[in-house]
């Protein structure tokens, strides 16, 4: 059978190999930039895959990201073996998430393993799943991450808006696990043989007709054998654990008689909750199986099913295999796609910003570190937060972010031209920078500037960018030394202006405070549109490189003006 997805990943692993279920693993160094690989102690080997691991001590989360078909229906595993990898002896607790959603909480100990399944119909092209850091010092790490397609059809009798949460998968009378190829979905049907008071018995048919079109297409190797109670005077209940609050679950049992009744013989029973009969007369049949489900039905820990024969049967009940799942909460339809459009440009731009996956905002309070959101069931990225990350070269285009309040991205090495969009970005209240190349000097940066200076006087009248002065180290200080001689020349043009105007001046230095009389003066020809305009803005540039400013804030006349890489605008 062709799947669309069959995705078994080695987590910590560089390797390819088919293992003993003909499933072929390969490592991840390819498919995550984070996380370091590790090994487990070699006396804790359980098996070749869970023998290494990759553990995560930065970031809030750490996602794997796969491709599948848009709105397919996938399953979704994932395993976890501390194994002792560190020594310490201190396994750790965190959570699992899935496309911006909550999936578990991990909890893992020295010696044993974990797996954790969902199934569910993605909204996109690519599934990410992360795992984020809830304790200090307990870091995340995964040992495997399996993705399978199913088939549309199948598990039908849950909303597509929610997911399938594996709580169990039995395979009752079994001696062994089934799955993959027996299960050419590779789920995994635990083995769970019968227990006091039950038998393990056995199909003597070679074959059973399971409905190539049905829901849940359960593997014929399970349907080979079940557990029965010994007489119909007792009744078979079915072993569930389910947490001590209400959850909601959804429910499949399967049912095959084993053999070929004569006349006399008969199997009928009916599905109990808790004492109160739930379904209809199940009448199992030879060679065929019956599929039973409960969707959407509340429990907790003293919730019990079980299998009660009727008056008129002279066989009892039994069971093949069952198996349970919590349902989700709705699923999240994800961060605007606004916003995930403007953060892959930034991340195509800048490397270093690509080992952030999953969903940026989602679920919270796991957004990437860099980023801030709004609380809105769909939510916006409201700000950047991108100083210090050694970014180069130009902005690239996020214009589609137009919830965004605030930016941050001094002590970067940005240049190239100021980009236009910012000043069309409606909510930005404060933008700070720090790169004084990112407007370079230059007929083609004035015309740039002189634009941008009108769009942001217009579209952002609460504007407020931030004072930052830096040394040639990124350090923010005032420097001490005194502004090249251009300055001696702009007295001579604006003497007559400085008398009309108050400067306040938002850093108290001698050095600073002529500047801003300057600047003022300068900004004050733009707005009276005089000859000079152009003559004016190239002396300024040259004293705010002498002063290495890049944005500073001032008032005179009453109006409020801002300087941001030697261009000025009136706010």
């Amino acid at each position: 059978m062709d799947f669309a997805v069959f995705v078994s990943i080695d987590c910590g692993a560089s390797d390819v190999y088919t293992d003993e279920n003909s499933i072929g693993w390969r490592g991840d160094n390819d498919i995550i930039q984070n996380g370091v690989s590790r090994v487990v102690l070699q006396n804790n080997s359980i098996s070749h895959v869970m023998d290494t691991l990759r553990v995560f001590t930065t970031r809030k989360k750490n996602c794997y990201s796969i491709n599948v078909n848009n709105s397919s229906r996938v399953l979704v595993r994932t395993s976890f073996f501390y194994g002792n990898y560190d020594n310490k002896s201190t396994p750790p607790t965190f959570d699992l998430l899935f496309d911006g959603n909550y999936w578990d909480t991990v909890e893992t100990l020295i010696d044993d393993y974990y797996y954790y399944e969902i199934i569910y119909v993605v909204k996109g092209k690519t599934i990410n799943v992360c795992v984020a850091q809830t304790k200090p010092d307990q870091f995340p790490f995964i040992s495997a991450l399996e993705v399978r397609s199913l088939d549309w059809s199948m598990y039908p009798y849950v909303d597509s808006s929610y997911a399938l949460n594996l709580n169990t998968r039995n395979a009752y009378g079994s001696i062994a696990n089934v799955r993959y190829r027996d299960d050419l979905y590779d789920r995994i049907w635990e083995s769970d043989m019968a227990g006091e008071g039950l038998i393990n018995v056995s199909s003597n048919v070679s074959s059973v007709n399971v409905d190539p079109y049905g829901t849940d297409r359960p593997p014929q190797k399970v349907l080979q054998n079940a557990i029965a109670c010994p007489n119909t005077s007792v009744s078979l209940v079915l072993d569930t654990s389910f947490p001590p609050h209400e959850v909601s679950i959804h429910i499949n049992w399967h049912f095959s008689e084993v053999t070929r009744l004569n006349s006399t013989q008969k199997r009928s029973f009916m599905i109990f909750i808790d004492d109160q009969p739930f379904s209809d007369v199940i009448i199992p049949t030879y060679a065929n199986v019956t599929e039973m489900v409960a969707s959407n039905v509340t429990v907790s820990a003293n919730t019990t099913f079980s299998l009660v024969p009727t008056n008129d049967s002279t066989l009892p009940p039994l069971i093949h295999a069952m198996e349970v799942f919590y349902i989700s909460d709705p699923i999240s339809d994800g961060t605007n796609s606004k916003d995930v459009e403007g953060l892959n440009s930034l991340q195509s731009k800048f490397h270093v910003l690509q080992g952030w996956g999953g969903d940026p905002c989602l679920p919270a309070p796991y957004n990437w570190d860099w980023i801030n959101c709004s609380s809105d069931a769909t939510p916006r990225v409201t700000a950047l937060y991108l100083s210090s990350f050694g970014l180069s070269g130009p902005l690239p285009d996020i214009s589609s972010m137009d919830a965004l309040e605030a930016i941050d991205l001094h002590n970067n090495s940005l240049n190239g031209h100021i980009p236009i969009f910012l000043g069309q970005l409606p909510k930005l209240k404060q933008l700070v920078t720090g790169n004084p190349e990112l407007c370079t000097s230059g007929k083609s940066c004035e015309k740039r500037s002189k634009k941008l200076a009108v769009i942001l006087g217009t579209s952002i009248p609460a504007l407020v960018l931030v004072i930052v002065a830096l040394s040639q180290d990124g350090g923010a200080e005032v420097p001490n030394d005194k502004p090249h001689g251009a300055v001696v020349t702009m007295e001579e043009k604006i003497r007559g202006r400085l008398e009309e105007y108050e400067v306040i001046k938002e850093r108290p230095s001698r050095r600073m405070f002529h500047t801003l009389h300057l600047i003022a003066a300068v900004t004050a020809a733009i707005d009276l549109r005089t000859d000079d305009c152009t003559s004016l803005m190239n002396c300024v540039s040259e004293i705010l490189r002498a002063a290495r400013m890049v944005v500073f804030r001032f008032c005179f006349g009453g109006v409020e003006f801002v300087c941001f890489c030697q261009v000025c605008y009136r706010l």
